[in-house]
């Protein structure tokens, strides 16, 4: 009996299917982009519709020129006793700090309640306890036991971004094929080894997708951190224009704030690309 000397191609209508699924695919993300602007245009229209109607005061709902304006205006002249810099920087930097302080302690102890039931039952009753809670809540305890000074505002963002973190590294560190496990011991893998070389690397996509739901929740807990007799920052500038109904400068404030936090996930996004950059193509 003779081999063939190559094998045979697979036929056509089986290698199209893949090619038109991976175009598809392709186009598709071009084409979310496109709808997201088409979306973000019509919706400023309908804003710049409804207050060009009179249906809605002006003091109420101000028109996106009337933004624009105000923001041009508290860039040149600053407000409520800062430049608009001086307010970003310092909600940048309460995120920042924070931020690397929950990453900091939050994976360590992910890794720690996923490996040892131990530190998974002893932890599980206090994270699930405050978890849920809405910084607000605990808003008076951090100024009781740590005054109103910087501490306690990062405190409070370290607190609301832990417990994302936590439960990410957690899950990512459950969902381990058991398969790699045996692979590495089999090899006379070390339990660091382990950690590093397996387990870590494993559970990095769910970690990036706690950061990132992390400091989503940051960014809103961030108006609250600052009512704390703050000077500087987005959330303090915000609420002092609400005490004038000065509506114009807390649509730049909601504006400042969402740019900061979709600039940053953007960020993250990338570092996703850049540390998992197997997620997504099998």
């Amino acid at each position: 009996m003779t081999l063939p000397a190559t094998f045979p191609s697979p036929p056509a209508d089986v290698i199209a299917p893949k090619l038109v699924t991976l175009r598809t695919f392709g186009s598709g993300r071009r084409s979310s982009v496109a709808i997201s602007l088409a979306t973000a245009i019509v919706l400023l229209l309908l804003w710049w519709g409804v207050t060009q109607s009179g249906a809605v005061a002006q003091l109420l709902l101000p028109g996106p020129l009337e933004v624009l304006a105000a923001a041009v205006a508290i860039w040149r002249d600053g407000y409520a006793n800062g430049s608009l810099l001086d307010h970003v920087w310092a909600s940048l930097s309460r995120i920042g700090v924070s931020l690397v302080i929950a990453v900091v302690l939050g994976i360590p102890t992910g890794l720690l309640m996923g490996l040892n039931r131990w530190a998974k039952g002893i932890l599980d009753t206090p994270i699930g306890f405050y978890w849920p809670l809405p910084p607000l809540a605990y808003l008076p305890l951090m100024i009781i036991w740590m005054g109103i000074g910087e501490t306690s505002k990062i405190a409070l963002l370290t607190l609301a971004m832990f417990a994302p973190v936590v439960l990410s590294v957690r899950a990512g560190v459950y969902a381990l094929p058991l398969e790699r496990v045996h692979a590495a011991l089999s090899l006379g893998a070390s339990r660091w080894q382990m950690v590093y070389a397996i387990v870590l690397p494993s559970a990095l996509p769910e970690i990036m997708t706690g950061i990132r739901m992390a400091l989503g929740i940051g960014w809103s807990t961030l108006v609250a951190a600052e009512l704390i007799a703050s000077t500087r920052g987005i959330g303090y500038m915000t609420l002092s224009a609400s005490h004038f109904l000065a509506t114009d400068a807390v649509f730049v404030g909601i504006g400042l704030i969402a740019a900061c936090a979709l600039g940053c996930s953007l960020v993250l996004r990338a570092a996703e690309r850049i540390l998992v950059p197997w997620r997504g193509k099998s």
